[in-house]
């Protein structure tokens, strides 16, 4: 996994009914763009994540959402 300062993670709920949860790549924190990443959700929390096989890497910043 691969990713850039302003990319999007998203965690698939692994239960039904539970929504994915959607993150911004704050900082890169692994050599070459790989975990772990400084990521901050909607409500502002910032947490160090290393994504597991749920998560995927969407490429649109936060900047260009629409």
């Amino acid at each position: 996994m691969h990713a850039s300062k302003g990319d999007r993670l998203v965690v698939h709920g692994r239960v039904v009914g539970k929504q994915d949860r959607v993150v911004e790549i704050v900082e890169v924190l692994g050599p070459d763009g790989t975990p772990p990443y400084r990521v901050r959700a909607e409500d502002g929390h910032e947490t160090i994540m290393t994504p597991g096989p749920d998560s995927v890497i969407d490429r649109r910043t936060a900047t260009n959402l629409s």
